[in-house]
């Protein structure tokens, strides 16, 4: 609904329109690493549906405007983002692993913790959203780093920058969860001349920083 009320107003004062969409429109990927021109694995009832579902039709929402009302829109497919600032227990991976881990508490792995999942930089994910703003092509484009990590292999790195003791629990997959996700990012490289330049292990740190000052302050406005 806010994609459709935003785009109504894209129409009305003749405004370039930005969707932030998702790799999760490709729900549970059978091609990989996954092309814009790929339609998707997407369970259309399952406990994820709401999200992919949601994205998939707010796609298609801007492209009807854009066709039928002349719109001008731009789609970018952002797969997984990190960087500071992120809320402290917003769910994501990177945030759950870099927060249990300033906290002393085990890092929670889903599964076998054999899943991927690539992760970019937000200054990166900034710069390819100028990129696309400031270009002529609608897109869809996927943003993302194909630096491509199993769920094991983060832990890892979040271990190596945080806490060489800290331990992982595993627990229950969630349903749906993908299995694997990489992007194949040759055309925002060809048409956008952009390309990640934040590897995970230069980045991670800076994230870790702010999100140990975070929680240090709240530490201590709890009297602990």
């Amino acid at each position: 609904m806010g994609t459709l009320n935003m785009l109504g107003l894209a129409k009305r004062i003749g405004a370039r329109f930005l969707l932030t969409s998702t790799s999760e429109v490709y729900g549970d990927p059978l091609e990989h690493p996954q092309k814009e021109t790929y339609w998707g694995n997407v369970n259309p009832i399952g406990v994820r549906s709401c999200y992919d579902e949601g994205k998939r039709t707010a796609e298609t929402l801007t492209m009807d405007y854009h066709r039928g009302a002349g719109v001008e829109v731009r789609i970018a497919r952002i797969f997984n983002t990190y960087g500071p600032r992120m809320c402290l227990d917003d769910g994501r991976v990177v945030s759950n692993f870099v927060a249990q881990a300033i906290r002393k508490q085990p890092m929670t792995v889903y599964g076998d913790g054999k899943q991927t999942r690539s992760f970019q930089y937000v200054s990166d994910l900034v710069d390819g959203l100028v990129a696309l703003m400031e270009g002529e092509h609608i897109g869809p484009f996927n943003l993302g780093n194909p630096g491509e990590f199993t769920m094991l292999e983060l832990a890892e790195v979040v271990k190596e920058v945080i806490d060489p003791s800290a331990t992982i629990e595993f627990r229950p997959n969630t349903a749906d969860d993908p299995h694997k996700r990489k992007p194949d990012i040759s055309r925002a490289n060809e048409l956008l001349n952009w390309e990640p330049k934040v590897r995970l292990r230069d980045g991670l740190p800076l994230m870790v920083n702010d999100f140990r000052n975070r929680i240090l302050n709240e530490d201590e406005g709890k009297g602990n």
